[in-house]
């Protein structure tokens, strides 16, 4: 079947988007995209990519997805766009069928184009609700670029413009990973931090708070994961103050996280229900569609209260008739299951390759979103941009589209988002292409070579290899009878490690392996032995590759 865009020049197309296209905040990139399709898209020279950021998080079901197709085209053929004020079967049905699907207390929706003006909107109705003005947000949150909603957003865009809107807070970044609020055995104190946050801005509050807004899973700001019992805790905090909650799923609602709406994931945060829920990106599979949702009573009084939010598209049939398309084959298809069930491969894939490559800090995530940061030095946790994006341009030659955001909040993260009709070959071909490019990559500081020199056994014969396994599994052995009594590492013989490390080609001794003890390295050598993939040797097949304590 022929393509729309068969032969494009694209040196051309390129000098005439220099000369008229307004630059808006982001680099063009260097090739002319010519076909999007499932979640592979091509290049006008025919380079095909593996697409991993859903578009911009958002085609949820894959490009051109067939029944979406059929939908675009029976409704522009039929009911496109009307007046603001008519309603039309795809609205009434895409409203009855989300409401379906949310908690009791999201009892009603309207729709729009944009997450920014989703966000706006709710902002707009916490303050007419409240008759309060102020709205509190997090430090490294991203919620849209309407007035309203980027003064609630505090890492990007505010410079140059001008006043913001009055009466905007910010929390600190719940950021688990360069959090400076810890416990004493190091651990991330989210608690205190939530805590010191709502006592400055009580300090601050000129006492008109209206609502605080949030992402349960902080995608432009790193793709930072709300801590078990953050969401209760800030609703207990809203609730106290008079405040509405209102949470953004953007970018995790309809499945993504491995949850249909992403604040219902954490047991601990169990009967927390937003004042407001909103929803865009993912709700319209990349066309222009977005919800707010809200409660009956919120409902009932912006009614009789005459509430206005009134725009050219709100309401609107075509792409109503998506969102509903999306929300049936969602359900139908059992993906929100399967975004829980293939996120765990993808994770711990992610995790595998954190443990090989030093210039990985963090891999964060759930479901199919993930984000990978990249670190000059593990230890001062000093971002590295420039190794991101020579990695970014590996996946890229190779055969897949990953963003690297580089917001001034954090260094560079790696922001992964597969659609969830990714097959089990599709994500096993993304990952290992993932793998590739940290491997090819200079300056990732791999802390071992290849899969097949890290042991040294390019050129050892069956009955090496064997031994070579034992010795893995001897070591493996000591580790657990060490936990199990207490692990002590002063007790702990260290002939297993030399025989390790000297089979990964290490030169090192009894002494230089004692002195490392407490350093990074020491701790990775005893990982290896538990944390194997099951193809690296022939090991057996019952042994558990997991150990809890490292």
């Amino acid at each position: 079947m022929s393509r729309l865009y068969e032969a494009v020049d694209q040196r051309q197309l390129l000098e005439d988007a220099d000369s008229c296209l307004l630059h808006y905040g982001t680099s063009f990139h260097p090739d002319i995209i010519t076909n999007a399709e499932g979640q592979t898209i091509t290049t006008a020279s025919g380079h095909r990519m593996l697409d991993w950021t859903s578009g911009q998080m958002s085609t949820l079901v894959g490009h051109a997805n067939p029944e979406v197709v059929e939908t675009i085209y029976n409704h522009a053929k039929n009911l496109d766009h009307l007046f603001s004020g008519m309603l039309s079967p795809p609205v009434v049905n895409l409203a009855k069928r989300l409401t379906s699907l949310t908690p009791p207390g999201l009892d009603k929706a309207f729709f729009l184009s944009t997450g920014g003006e989703s966000n706006e909107a709710a902002i707009r109705l916490a303050k007419f609700y409240t008759g309060k003005f102020e709205i509190v947000g997090l430090a490294s949150s991203w919620h849209g670029v309407t007035s309203g909603a980027i003064a609630a957003q505090y890492h990007a865009g505010r410079a140059g413009y001008g006043p913001n809107m009055p009466g905007n807070l910010a929390l600190p970044t719940p950021n688990a990973y360069r959090s400076i609020f810890r416990h004493a055995d190091g651990s991330y104190d989210w608690q205190t931090e939530l805590n010191y946050g709502f006592e400055l801005i009580d300090k601050q509050s000129c006492g008109s708070l209206a609502a605080l807004i949030l992402e349960p899973i902080l995608s432009s700001g790193g793709v930072l994961v709300l801590p078990p019992g953050y969401l209760k805790a800030v609703k207990q905090h809203c609730e106290q103050r008079g405040m509405l909650l209102i949470i953004d799923e953007a970018q995790t609602g309809i499945g993504r996280a491995g949850d249909m709406f992403a604040f219902q994931h954490f047991a601990e945060d169990e009967g927390v229900v937003p004042d407001i829920l909103t929803l865009s990106k993912t709700l319209g599979n990349g066309l222009p569609l977005s919800a707010v949702v809200t409660s009956n009573k919120v409902a009932e009084f912006a009614k009789e209260n005459h509430f206005l939010f009134y725009t050219t598209h709100i309401n609107d049939p075509l792409p109503a008739a998506v969102g509903d398309k999306v929300l049936e084959i969602v359900v139908r298809d059992n993906l929100v299951e399967r975004s829980r069930t293939l996120g765990q491969k993808f994770q711990q894939r992610l995790q595998q390759i954190q443990s090989r490559y030093g210039c990985v800090g963090d891999v964060r995530g759930r479901g199919l979103m993930a984000g990978v940061e990249i670190v000059a030095d593990r230890k001062t946790k000093v971002g590295h941009t420039e190794l991101g994006a020579a990695i970014a341009t590996r996946m890229t030659e190779l055969g897949l589209w990953a963003q690297l955001s580089t917001m001034p909040s954090f260094g560079g993260v790696f922001r992964l988002a597969p659609p969830l009709t990714t097959t089990d070959d599709e994500l096993e071909k993304g990952l290992r292409i993932i793998e590739e490019a940290f491997a090819s990559t200079p300056g990732t500081m791999p802390l071992y070579t290849t899969s097949d020199s890290l042991c040294g056994l390019e050129s050892s014969n069956l009955a090496t290899k064997r031994t070579s396994t034992q010795n893995l599994v001897d070591l493996r052995n000591r580790l657990k009878t060490a936990a199990e009594s207490g692990w002590d590492l002063a007790d702990f013989c260290l002939e297993p490690i030399l025989t390790i490390a000297a089979a990964m080609g290490m030169s090192t001794d009894v002494t230089t392996v004692a002195e490392m003890r407490d350093t990074v390295t020491y701790w990775w050598i005893l990982s290896l032995a538990c944390l194997l993939p099951p193809d690296f040797l022939p090991l057996p097949d019952s042994l558990d590759y997991t150990f809890d304590r490292l």
